[in-house]
């Protein structure tokens, strides 16, 4: 699914209307007989709904909705804010509406009756700069009520274009979005406010797409396919991953990595590490090759002997791991850069359209010089900036995992909040270069990569119940969950 910003949607919109012959009415009503049919669906029971109104075409749809409920004998509150006699265009078409069929209108939140359901119709995608003190007081009374909130396209005072916010938004149960996904609902900080997302096309979805064209697109595992093994396969023909890190007392990340790496499915699995890390390597997992990094040597006929390189977990940033990290740089290898290896990066930035970059939130504002919130307000234009200036595939870590390879943006909507624990990117590292070594692709291996490492996560919550996670509980459920989406599109 593509997925689009807001005055893209509301371009084509007007145009797909018109090739389909219909009006922008036509679309608001359908719009608020979608709304009323999730209300149906989900709350069952309902009896009294309030609707909350602004004054745009959220407004409107939410007149719409009010009509539908008062039809179907629910007992329906509008409470508007702002001046009706505003409203303009088919907001007040549906508002007129509303009123010739006996609905009534108030204009504050005192005498508003208990509720079963709320109707958030009060900011569309429209917003720009800080929220009227009308609105964020309609906001704060949303969220203090124990009623659900169905929020119209997307929840109040939530950015489209971006998932960011400048103050108060709508906690919602559920979003319905119209005609064209879009893409700040997935990313970032509207994770925590969308709730469960439904889409709508409202009947012109074929020709919108043939209007409007997007190179950003929620991530679909099924275009992410490894090959199959064949029978008579060896390991050497599933490639050889060299992971350089673990300096000493920070030895767990690397140990993760690689074990993600061999089990991920890469046909031979080599560590370089500080010596103190050897025996416990050894004793986990002795099907990983592990050696001291010290012996110069050896050191140098393992990078030799590699398909694939990531450098990054527990390497710290001393001296030998500048000097190591300049080396490895230098390579023509495919790689992958992590943790340490993206700090000594943002120190001494270089090109490379060969690797796969791998930064959180704070990661990628070290890379780009700028603050978390600069990153965060605007995640998309982030990862555009870092592909721009570092080259090959960058993946963004967060709440909507972003990835971004040359002008390709894709937005991975698995994981949950149990995976914010420690440890969880040294996991994904060591994904990325086992199917790196394996495929050698960049962009296949991160978004199959990104993908994975999340919807392990889902798998084992839905299993279990588990609201926090251990890194290493997602190793033992790679092929389960890869098995399970070769046979089913929903996880």
């Amino acid at each position: 699914m593509k997925l689009y910003t807001a005055e893209q949607v509301r371009e084509g919109e007007k145009e797909a209307a018109k090739r389909a012959n219909i009006s922008l009415y036509t679309l608001m009503q359908r719009a608020g007989e979608s709304v009323f049919q999730c209300l149906s669906q989900y709350y069952p029971k309902c009896c009294s709904v309030v609707v909350v109104t602004g004054g745009g075409n959220n407004g409107g749809d939410g007149f719409e909705v009010a009509q539908l409920a008062l039809k179907h004998k629910l007992q329906v509150t509008v409470w508007h804010i702002g001046d009706p006699k505003r409203l303009k265009g088919d907001a007040l078409s549906a508002y007129q509406q509303w009123i010739k069929l006996g609905g009534k209108v108030v204009f504050d939140s005192v005498s508003l009756p208990l509720s079963n359901v709320i109707i958030d119709a009060v900011l569309g995608t429209g917003l720009q700069g800080e929220l009227r003190s009308s609105a964020q007081l309609a906001i704060q009374w949303m969220n203090k009520q124990t009623a659900p909130t169905i929020s119209i396209d997307i929840p109040s005072g939530l950015i489209a274009d971006t998932g960011s916010c400048y103050s108060d938004v709508v906690f919602a149960e559920h979003t319905i979005s119209f005609i064209g996904l879009k893409q700040g609902l997935l990313t970032g900080q509207a994770r925590n406010y969308v709730g469960q997302l439904h889409f709508d096309d409202l009947g012109v979805g074929a020709l919108f797409k043939d209007i409007v064209d997007s190179s950003i697109e929620v991530l679909d595992p099924k275009k992410q396919v490894l090959p199959e093994r064949l029978a008579a396969s060896h390991k050497g023909e599933y490639g050889r991953g060299v992971l350089i890190g673990g300096d000493q007392g920070m030895g767990g990340a690397i140990l993760l990595a690689s074990e993600a790496c061999l089990n991920i499915g890469c046909g031979l699995t080599s560590v370089l590490t500080h010596p103190d890390h050897i025996m416990p390597s050894l004793s986990r997992t002795p099907e990983i090759m592990v050696q001291d990094w010290f012996d110069l040597a050896k050191y140098q006929q393992r990078i030799d002997w590699g398909t694939v390189i990531a450098i990054g977990p527990g390497l710290g940033q001393s001296e030998f791991a500048r000097q190591k990290f300049d080396e490895l740089s230098a390579l023509s290898l495919p790689k992958v850069l992590d943790a340490d290896a993206l700090n000594l990066l943002a120190k001494s930035p270089n090109y490379d359209r060969n690797r796969i970059l791998t930064p959180h939130p704070g990661e990628a504002a070290r890379l780009l010089n700028v603050s978390i919130s600069e990153i965060e307000q605007n995640r998309y234009g982030a990862i555009r900036q870092l592909q721009n200036k570092y080259g090959g595939c960058v993946i963004l870590k967060g709440a909507g995992t972003l990835v971004c390879y040359e002008d390709r943006i894709l937005v991975c909507t698995a994981g949950n909040a149990a995976m914010a624990t420690s440890g969880m990117g040294d996991i994904l590292t060591g994904i990325l270069v086992g199917l790196l070594a394996q495929t050698q692709d960049i962009f296949l291996s991160a978004c199959l990569g990104v993908w994975l490492h999340s919807a392990c996560a889902d798998y084992i919550v839905m299993e279990t119940g588990k609201n926090v996670l251990k890194a290493s509980d997602l190793i033992d459920y790679f092929h389960v969950v890869m098995k399970s989406s070769s046979q089913s599109s929903n996880i």
